[in-house]
């Protein structure tokens, strides 16, 4: 089959279009399996396959941009043990890289609020998810609770953890809560003070009865959010990446195989610890190269089900399992 864009269809349809006929034609899945994995009606499924037909979509195979998306999305699924992948195509210069991964952490949200699975979802920080409540367009879920994981920062860098709640709840309705501290305290005598003030417990409590996540993930240097929002100083990077870490997230750090690495900012960090998101539905949204590593140790992690990426990191991911994952010898 090939693929072509149709004047007759929106471009998200055809894009949807498209998946559901590379699920159905290339990967031989069936209606009842395409609408399960991706959270359609069924009914919905065979109309998009039939518009795909009769819109020109399929010819003789599906190439393109889209259909090796598709094929890395079962790619990382598969090696991560994830529910579900979505992999966006790589802007060209790499300019809209976070409007793009907005967009599709935009359905995703869309879709869980318009299905009703939960009812408190706890947000992380990130450029990625300031994009994607961008991209979210306005509803009315007056039963949905949101609240942030983690502490306010001090500079306005276009992703404030408190700045992002307040836009969801602008565009759901939802009520808001968010701990009236900083992300990280000067002390740990400070941190525990602050753990026991009266808001700050009761907006923990919530953000640990949160059955969906949505967090972001951090790099170990200067130039990630923490450094640009002024939390984390750069020799408190370099002592962490000198401890092996290569990854954050919720302001603790992981090395390589996705162990956690103890270090002293861990100590100092006022934010939900991640082991608590376990078992839940938690979103990771992240890409560019610069953060393939740092993706790569979360996913090894195993707190992730669920991550949202561009074609070029997915491409990487890929590589990077492929080289970190033991041969495994038969005796002949």
């Amino acid at each position: 089959m090939a693929c072509r864009s149709s004047r007759r269809l929106g471009h998200d349809d055809v894009e949807l279009a498209t998946r559901v006929a590379w699920l159905y034609y290339e990967s031989s899945l069936t209606q009842v399996e395409i609408a399960a994995r991706l959270g359609l009606p069924q009914t919905r499924v065979q109309r998009l396959i039939a518009r795909a037909v009769q819109d020109g979509i399929v010819r003789i195979s599906i190439s393109g941009a889209l259909a090796s998306c598709v094929g890395l999305e079962q790619q990382i699924a598969n090696g991560f043990a994830l529910d579900v992948c979505r992999v966006v195509p790589a802007p060209p210069d790499g300019k809209t890289l976070f409007s793009s991964l907005g967009r599709a952490g935009a359905d995703y949200l869309t879709d869980a609020f318009e299905r009703g699975r939960h009812s408190i979802i706890g947000v992380g920080h990130g450029r990625s998810i300031a994009a994607s409540i961008d991209h979210l367009p306005p509803g009315s879920y007056p039963d949905l609770t949101v609240v942030s994981a983690l502490g306010d920062v001090p500079r306005r860098v276009g992703a404030n953890p408190f700045d992002v709640i307040h836009a969801l709840a602008d565009k759901t309705g939802a009520a808001a809560y968010l701990p009236p501290v900083p992300f990280y305290a000067n002390s740990i005598t400070d941190r525990e003070m602050l753990f026991r003030q009266r808001g700050v417990v009761e907006a923990f409590r919530l953000a640990a009865q949160a059955s969906l996540f949505i967090v972001g993930i951090g790099e170990v240097k200067p130039t990630a959010f923490l450094g640009m929002s002024g939390m984390v100083l750069p020799e408190e990077f370099a002592a962490a990446r000198r401890d092996g870490a290569v990854a954050e997230l919720l302001g603790c750090f992981f090395d390589e195989a996705g162990q956690r690495v103890e270090t002293e900012l861990h100590d100092r960090v006022i934010a939900l610890d991640p082991e608590v998101m376990r078992g839940r539905e938690v979103l990771a949204i992240a890409g560019g190269r610069d953060k393939v590593a740092a993706i790569h140790a979360v996913l090894n992690a195993g707190l992730a089900t669920a991550l949202i990426t561009d074609e070029d990191t997915a491409t990487r991911l890929v590589r990077l399992k492929a080289t970190r994952t033991p041969k495994v010898m038969t005796a002949l």
